[in-house]
């Protein structure tokens, strides 16, 4: 059993929005390399189940995000994450749509982690009724933790001072941004491009930062104290296993969680790319995470070497685990939203065609031999195969279609993006 006795104290705040689109990403992670140029130690994570926005984050706090999501993880790992995280000099959480928005919405983990808010709000063609936005927004809901106001897309320092005169002293202006084009984040069509796609995005996040603090003070958050929490490591069902997770381009969404929840079993990890290796190293499990396979098919179906190697290794009866994007790696063909088909590694009857609107989005409960494990699905393909699924998860709400879950032989394979520590037993059963 692993706990403190004492409780660690670290400025925080949860930054949210009245709504997507209102510079949520492109604020948090200006606020984080500005605390960074001030030498101070950032640890940011993300609310839901989200990718691309953490590669951005990570990028600019210089260490990995994760996830917080009190369905998907349960209220006692978040608040063990965060308590892990306040020996930090300020930690910074991003929100995810807008403050109310979804199941388990940012409102809902802010107040039940007791995180004060921020919100940021786009000012451009606003004035006083910038503070009437966030007076509602504060006041929507008894008892949230309001700690304050973000300016986004300011016109002017008059601009800036109009919107701080206008807000009530109990909600101050923590920062403002002004409007410049240079430092907005590229988007496509499940969010923003990857981190590692944007050739400039170091040179965009210190002309953010300096925006950030060019108008008005940028102001640290108060202290929040965050309670030690008692847990127990997960049993070494992995020691002695090593296994080899894709990651490169096409195949960059994993939870750095899932990654430590299979080395605190006792796993070795060895990276390897689709794209680019000619065969698969060495390894007692392989694990081929969601991506962007439909951008790079070419690559992907004339690299025929990889190919084969991943052949081999299911002939071999090794296990295969694939989520999403890598279970489209697995099929006969795939098809991107231009039309353009390419033929995959064929492990799996059937293909699937990118379609130009959301196919499936939501989160998921999935039951195994080992028990529960949760997750979400989010993707524009269209499965096409005869195979016959070996279950089917639940989704957590009824607007989500349920998603079928493959297994043949060693190799398991879903359109899920499962979340490893809620269940490790069910988590080492995909490598075992």
């Amino acid at each position: 059993m692993n706990k403190s006795s004492a409780a660690r104290h670290c400025p925080a705040i949860l930054i949210s929005a009245p709504a997507s689109g209102q510079g949520k990403t492109t604020i948090t992670a200006a606020f984080t390399y500005y605390h960074r140029q001030q030498n101070r130690k950032v640890c940011v994570f993300k609310t839901g189940p989200d990718f691309i926005d953490p590669q951005i984050l990570s990028f600019a706090c210089g260490q990995p995000v994760y996830q917080l999501d009190l369905w998907m993880m349960g209220e006692t790992h978040c608040r063990e994450m965060l308590y892990n995280a306040a020996d930090a000099d300020i930690i910074l959480i991003e929100g995810v749509m807008g403050l109310f928005d979804g199941d388990s919405s940012s409102a809902d983990l802010a107040q039940t982690l007791d995180v004060p808010v921020a919100v940021v709000i786009d000012a451009g063609g606003m004035a006083q009724t910038f503070a009437a936005v966030a007076y509602g927004l504060a006041h929507y809901r008894a008892n949230l933790p309001f700690v304050g106001v973000i300016a986004n897309k300011v016109g002017s320092p008059g601009h800036a001072k109009l919107l701080e005169e206008a807000l009530p002293d109990s909600m101050p202006l923590l920062a403002a941004m002004a409007k410049d084009e240079t430092v907005g984040l590229p988007s496509r069509h499940l969010g923003l491009v990857q981190a590692d796609e944007i050739a400039d995005l170091d040179l965009r996040l210190v002309r953010a930062a300096e925006l950030l603090s060019s108008l008005a003070p940028c102001r640290l958050p108060q202290p929040v104290a965050f309670a030690p929490i008692a847990t127990s490591p997960p049993p070494p069902l992995l020691a002695g296993k090593r296994i080899a997770v894709a990651r490169d381009a096409a195949f960059s969404f994993i939870y750095q969680a899932n990654l430590d929840c299979l080395q605190a079993m006792g796993a070795e990890l060895t990276f390897f790319s689709p794209l680019a290796d000619h065969a698969l190293p060495e390894a007692d499990g392989l694990y081929l995470p969601g991506g962007y396979p439909e951008l790079h098919l070419q690559t992907l179906a004339d690299n025929v070497a990889m190919k084969q190697s991943v052949h081999a290794y299911h002939q071999a009866g090794k296990p295969i685990y694939a989520e999403c994007g890598g279970f489209l790696y697995l099929l006969e063909r795939l098809t991107d939203k231009d039309g353009h088909a390419a033929e995959m590694a064929g492990l799996l009857p059937g293909s699937a065609q990118m379609q130009k609107s959301l196919v499936n989005l939501g989160m998921h409960s999935l039951q195994l031999e080992q028990g529960e494990i949760r997750g979400h699905s989010f993707h524009h393909s269209q499965l096409e195969t005869t195979l016959q699924p070996f279950t089917e998860s639940i989704p957590q709400r009824n607007r989500s279609r349920s998603e079928n879950f493959y297994r043949v032989g060693s190799l398991q394979a879903s359109y899920l993006h499962n979340y490893f520590p809620f269940n490790p037993q069910v988590a080492a059963g995909f490598f075992l």
